[in-house]
């Protein structure tokens, strides 16, 4: 588990929203929209590189890069971690799926090289494993079968549920551009739409700047 530090509370410029949605019932709240990923999809291609893995950690690059996307619940607490890995369930042969989890490189090839021998092991280990203690997290899925255009979560009914969760769609074109459909669910007592936002337009970048030789 990754280390961590306790979030000071009072002090925190989010206490006070912080406070008015930690009781929620349902304090959860998603944002659905597009990404472009033209210039990753032709680098993959080009490389041969994994489209799932090179995309799956930018993603999580970019969200260890901003704070409230580290921050979760604990006991009452705040706490602030300082890394956070992406776990993501694999659907395997026969269609039956399991939750993979990956350890967090800032280097891609590492990430991929270490990536792959986790989805090699994850394919003889079908134990549904769904890691509910831990929180140095990300849960990610991908639903490559259709661009969704929003998409709801299951959820174990606790308002103490700060772990986001984000998901890939279906790739398709559009204006000789490839889009993917992403959605994500975080817990509005951690962040707002400011902070999705951030993430959106720094994912996007981070996107934008493979390039090919």
């Amino acid at each position: 588990m990754s280390p961590y530090q306790l979030l000071d509370i009072d002090e925190w410029n989010r206490r006070d929203t912080y406070h008015f949605f930690k009781d929620y019932s349902d304090p959860i709240f998603s944002i659905s929209t597009q990404v472009d990923v033209t210039a990753l999809y032709t680098y993959c291609k080009q490389k041969q590189l994994s489209f799932f893995l090179t995309n799956l950690h930018c993603s999580v690059y970019i969200a260890n890069q901003i704070v409230e996307f580290r921050i979760r619940r604990l006991d009452d607490k705040l706490v602030v971690y300082d890394q956070i890995f992406p776990g993501s369930a694999v659907l395997h042969d026969d269609k039956s799926m399991s939750f993979c989890y990956f350890d967090y490189y800032e280097d891609l090839d590492n990430f991929i090289k270490f990536g792959k021998e986790k989805l090699k092991d994850d394919e003889g280990n079908k134990v549904f494993d769904g890691k509910k203690e831990a929180l140095d997290l990300i849960h990610y899925s991908v639903i490559p079968w259709t661009s969704f255009t929003s998409i709801k979560h299951a959820r174990n009914g606790t308002t103490a549920d700060t772990v986001p969760k984000i998901v890939f769609g279906k790739i398709f074109e559009q204006a000789n551009r490839r889009k993917m459909p992403i959605s994500i669910e975080v817990n509005h007592s951690i962040m707002d739409g400011y902070h999705v936002g951030l993430y959106l337009e720094q994912f996007q970048a981070a996107l934008d700047r493979f390039r090919v030789e």
